[in-house]
């Protein structure tokens, strides 16, 4: 039992690393590609907040990353309604059963291939009042299913920003809804100090990851990036359905 509990452990840094180098190179995919992995190894009720300390160590690494190029407009009129919606996702996602869970991530990643692709196709513009209106709603999804960098990296570009600029916004933006989503779920009783601890390990590994993907930002094309992401929106999806029926 302790090798296993040792290999799990090892396997989750792992991919820890290798999702914190793709978030730093495209903006998300972190939590989409350790999601299934920490419900392997801890399950659905205790990986939703791991995974919530661990993303808030991947923004803060994003952030630091990029400073000089957040652009504290957008921060502001994403972030400010986002907050609150997150603290009432966080606290709707402890009222649902683990299996419920499952399902419902699974699905919400597989929407996304098709959800995200609809949105650029549309070419849609963003004024800075409607970015705000996207916050609050992918603000309580965040809360609700963990992980919508697919839908809030397309936000900020609707909005107009790319680059150093989006990464580093849409961190800063994440950075602080999640900080609530952990707020949340310690004054719920669902962050007990283990699980803190547990997050706080697995996001230094993101966190190494994040600052190694700087390096590749500019060498990846926009199509490897497209075929990137709805490959690990698929693969998780469909683990976590599967997760499900275990």
């Amino acid at each position: 039992m302790a090798d296993i509990l040792t290999f799990a452990s090892l396997f989750t840094l792992l991919v820890g690393l290798a999702a914190g180098v793709v978030g730093g190179v495209v903006g998300t995919g972190s939590s989409i590609m350790l999601l299934p992995v920490l419900v392997w190894s801890f399950g659905p009720k205790q990986a939703v907040p791991i995974m919530a300390v661990a993303a808030v160590m991947a923004n803060l690494a994003r952030v630091l990353a990029w400073w000089r190029e957040v652009d504290w407009r957008a921060f502001l009129a994403y972030g400010l309604p986002g907050i609150p919606a997150a603290m009432l996702g966080a606290s709707t996602l402890l009222r649902l059963p683990p299996a419920l869970i499952d399902v419902g991530l699974g699905l919400f990643f597989l929407a996304m291939i098709p959800g995200r692709r609809w949105l650029e196709a549309k070419r849609i513009r963003l004024s800075l009042w409607q970015l705000g209106l996207a916050g609050a709603a992918i603000g309580f999804l965040t809360g609700l299913v963990l992980s919508t960098g697919p839908l809030s990296i397309p936000a900020f570009m609707a909005y107009g920003l790319t680059k150093g600029a989006l990464l580093s916004t849409e961190a800063a933006t994440s950075l602080f809804i999640y900080i609530t989503k952990v707020a949340t779920f310690r004054s719920l009783g669902a962050m007990p100090l283990a699980i803190l601890a547990k997050g706080l390990i697995v996001g230094a590994s993101l966190m190494v990851g994040t600052f190694a993907g700087k390096a590749l930002v500019m060498r990846m094309d926009r199509a490897t990036f497209q075929l990137l992401l709805d490959g690990m929106m698929l693969f998780s999806g469909l683990f976590l359905i599967a997760a499900a029926f275990r």
